[in-house]
């Protein structure tokens, strides 16, 4: 049995209040989806500190990502809508989020590259989010499940994207992504492909 996450836990204690609530999870995805769209806008803005209002909306929007899941398993208010309204929202907020960093940038050194960098880095993304729910279906979420260390998982690092626009490093996070999602994108394609057939 793994152990959640420390993001996970405190979701869990946050939305406990809500378990018998008018309040159902697509609430809460709601709030994340418009979260995460508020940080693409404040980061398509071009200026440091709205990137910096973006970023922390962002690591906000990530959080959320987790209460809608807690309060869905708290209150028995699963279902298949909410989890594909939430792998949506998922693919919504990092193509915009990047396409938000690449037009807040193309005043840069980048020029009009930033903007495709953005689009490229944002839909590799969206392809490893969809892929890896193909992956789950077929598999189950436990042999899809991403390693976890301390309390963390891998896409905690997320957490750090404030820090990152506090010491201007757009820029390289954006070229970095533009190289690294796509590379794990044909990584995450190659491994779907070699899936037995269901």
């Amino acid at each position: 049995m793994t152990t959640k996450t420390w993001d996970a836990q405190l979701a869990y204690w946050l939305v406990r209040p809500l378990k018998n609530s008018w309040v159902n999870p697509n609430h809460l995805t709601t709030v994340r989806l418009v979260t995460g769209l508020a940080a693409a806008v404040a980061l398509a803005v071009g200026d440091s500190i709205w990137a910096n209002i973006g970023t922390m909306l962002f690591a906000l929007s990530n959080f959320l990502d987790h209460t809608d899941g807690e309060l869905a398993r708290l209150s028995g208010k699963s279902s298949k809508w909410g989890h594909q309204y939430d792998l949506l929202s998922d693919a919504i907020i990092h193509i915009l989020l990047f396409m938000g960093i690449g037009y807040g940038l193309r005043g840069s050194e980048l020029g009009s590259w930033a903007l495709l960098m953005g689009i490229v880095s944002g839909v590799s993304v969206a392809c490893i989010f969809h892929l890896r729910n193909q992956m789950e279906q077929r598999l189950g979420k436990d042999a899809t499940r991403q390693p976890n260390f301390a309390g963390f998982d891998i896409e905690d690092v997320l957490y750090l994207f404030p820090i990152v626009t506090l010491l201007n490093g757009l820029q390289p996070l954006l070229i970095a992504a533009s190289i690294g999602a796509p590379t794990f994108a044909i990584w995450v394609i190659w491994q779907f492909l070699a899936l037995p057939e269901s």
